[in-house]
C-alpha cells in the first residue's frame, strides 16, 4: 500500500468518486469533497491513474456538511450526501460542459444554469429492497447469520446492508420494510440466500405517487399460498395506506420480474401519475403505472423535463415528432396534444403495451408506436412510409444512441433534435457526430437525483 500525505480534493468525478493529483497522476477517492486536504492510501495504482481511500483529514472542505443517513458510506446510493446541495448542483453542471468541451468538442456551448430539485429526501416514487440471509455487518465489514432487507453492498451482488432508515422516498415505506423483516423473523420464514439460491423471501419492492398511491410488489421464491396470502393480508391490515398489491413466483438465479407472471392480490391493478400540461389551456397528463412499468423516479422533476423538452420543441400544432427511445411513451403522450403526429420507437414490448395504455387514458388518437430496436426499425423506408419527422426526441440509455440511428438522422435531417441523456458523456459523443450538419443551441441540465453523482442533460440541436 501507497500512502499519499497532504493531498488536496480538487474536484468531484462523474463516477461519484473525488479527484486529487499526486505529480501528473490522477488519484480518485470516494467520498471526498473538493477542498479536502487528505492523507490516501493507495490501493491500485496504474500508469496515468490511482485509486485509494481516504485515512486522514488535515482540512475540512467548506463545502463539506455532516450526511444525514447513518448508513452513508455503506449503502453507496448516495455518494455526494457529505457535500452542500449548491456545491453538488455545481458540479453536477460542471460534468456536463467539460463532457461537451473535452467529449464534444464545442467551444463554448451555452448551458443554462441547472434546475435543481426542491425535494432532496423523499423525491423518489420507487424503491427495491432485497433480503438476505447473511447481514452485511457493518462493524467489521463481514457477514453474520443473522437476515437482512435493505440494499446491495456495492460491487458485492450477494452482500446486502439492512436498512434502518432511507431517506430516499417518504414513509410509509419504512415501517412497511421494518414490518417485512420483523413479521418474517417472527413467523420463521428463510431469508434469499444468492449464492446458492434457496430461501422464501427474495424481493420487496414499492412504488408511489404524488396522488397517494401506493403499490406493493412482494417476489418469493416458492410458490406457497399458506405463507403468501396471511403475509399480504397481514400487510393490507396494517397498512391501509396500501391501494395496489401484487406477488412474483421467482425462482431464477436473478431479481428480474419482467418476464415473469405479476399476479394480482388485492386494491387496484395500477398506480395512477399526474404531472401537469406544458400549457395551461390543456388538461393534465396522467399515467397509468404497472409493476413493471417505467416512469421517471423523480416525479416533480419529470414533470420540469417534459415541459424543457416541449418548450424545445415549440409545437405549433403540424408537426410530425418521432420519440426515439420512448419507453412508455411519456414525454410522447405529454406532448401529443400539441402536434400533429408523434412516432415512437421503443425496444421493450411491455413498454410500448404501457404507452399504448397511457395514449388512451390521455384520448391522445395522434400517437403510434412501435415495438422495434431503434437502430433496426428507423430507417428512410420507414420514414417514408410514416412521414419526415419536423422534429426528433430521442432519449437513448446510458450508452447513447446506436450509431445507425445517427447515420440515419443524418440522411433525413430533421429541422430540429431535442437530446435527452443521463450520460452527459455519451450525449456529448453523440453530439459530436451530428455536428456537421447540427448547431447545438444551448443545453438545460436537470438534477434529477439530489446526493448522487448523476446528472440529466436535455440540448437542443438546430439543423444547420
Amino acid at each position: 500500500m501507497k500512502l499519499l500525505e497532504k493531498i488536496e480534493i480538487l474536484d468531484a468525478g462523474s463516477e461519484g468518486n473525488a479527484v486529487a493529483r499526486h505529480g501528473d497522476m490522477v488519484v480518485f477517492v470516494p467520498y471526498g469533497v473538493p477542498g479536502d486536504v487528505v492523507d490516501i492510501e493507495v490501493f491500485r495504482l496504474k500508469r496515468s491513474f490511482a485509486e485509494g481511500k481516504i485515512i486522514r483529514f488535515h482540512q475540512l472542505s467548506e463545502n463539506r456538511i455532516e450526511p444525514f443517513c447513518s448508513h452513508f458510506g455503506l449503502c453507496g446510493g448516495c455518494r455526494w450526501q457529505q457535500m452542500k446541495y449548491e456545491s453538488q448542483l455545481h458540479f453536477k453542471q460542471k460534468q456536463v460542459e467539460d463532457n461537451l468541451k473535452r467529449i464534444g468538442k464545442f467551444d463554448n456551448p451555452l448551458i443554462r444554469p441547472i434546475i435543481g430539485s426542491d425535494k432532496t429526501q423523499g423525491y423518489r416514487n420507487k424503491l427495491e429492497f432485497t433480503f438476505s440471509s447473511r447481514r452485511w455487518f457493518t462493524g467489521s465489514g463481514e457477514s453474520d447469520s443473522s437476515p437482512a432487507l435493505g440494499f446491495h453492498i456495492p460491487k458485492r451482488w450477494d452482500k446486502i446492508l439492512n436498512i434502518d432508515y432511507c431517506y430516499l422516498m417518504d414513509e410509509p415505506v419504512n415501517l412497511i420494510r421494518l414490518e417485512a423483516r420483523r413479521y418474517s423473523i417472527e413467523k420463521g420464514l428463510s431469508f434469499y440466500d444468492a449464492r446458492n439460491n434457496t430461501g422464501f423471501l427474495r424481493n420487496m419492492i414499492l412504488r408511489s405517487t404524488t396522488m397517494g398511491d401506493l403499490m406493493l410488489i412482494m417476489v418469493y421464491q416458492n410458490d406457497e399460498p399458506d405463507v403468501i396470502f396471511p403475509m399480504l393480508d397481514h400487510f393490507m391490515q396494517v397498512f391501509p395506506q396500501i391501494t395496489s398489491m401484487f406477488y412474483v413466483i421467482n425462482e431464477k438465479k436473478n431479481d428480474v420480474i419482467s418476464d415473469l407472471e405479476i399476479r394480482h392480490y388485492s386494491g387496484t391493478q395500477f398506480i395512477t401519475e399526474t404531472l401537469p400540461p406544458f400549457r395551461e389551456n390543456h388538461s393534465p397528463v396522467n399515467f397509468r403505472i404497472g409493476p413493471v412499468s417505467f416512469f421517471q423516479t423523480n416525479p416533480e422533476q419529470a414533470g420540469r423535463l417534459f415541459r424543457l423538452a416541449a418548450g424545445y420543441l415549440s409545437p405549433e400544432g403540424k408537426e410530425v415528432v418521432y420519440d426515439l427511445y420512448t419507453g412508455t411513451g411519456s414525454i410522447a403522450n405529454y406532448i401529443a396534444p400539441y402536434v400533429n403526429k408523434v412516432i415512437g420507437i421503443e425496444a421493450s414490448a411491455s413498454a410500448v403495451a404501457d404507452a399504448g395504455v397511457n395514449a388512451e387514458l390521455n384520448g391522445n388518437t395522434n400517437l403510434r408506436f412501435f415495438a422495434a430496436e431503434t437502430e433496426k426499425l428507423l430507417s428512410p423506408e420507414f420514414i417514408s412510409t410514416h412521414g419526415h419527422p419536423d422534429a426528433v426526441i430521442t432519449d437513448p440509455p446510458r450508452n447513447g444512441m446506436h450509431e445507425k440511428v445517427i447515420q440515419t438522422l443524418l440522411t433525413v435531417l430533421p429541422l430540429k433534435i431535442v437530446y435527452i441523456s443521463c450520460n452527459p458523456a455519451t450525449q456529448a459523443r453523440d453530439m459530436y457526430l451530428l455536428n456537421n450538419r447540427y448547431t447545438l443551441i444551448e443545453c438545460q441540465p436537470v438534477d434529477m437525483f439530489p446526493h448522487t453523482q448523476h446528472v440529466e442533460n436535455v440540448a437542443l440541436l438546430s439543423l444547420a
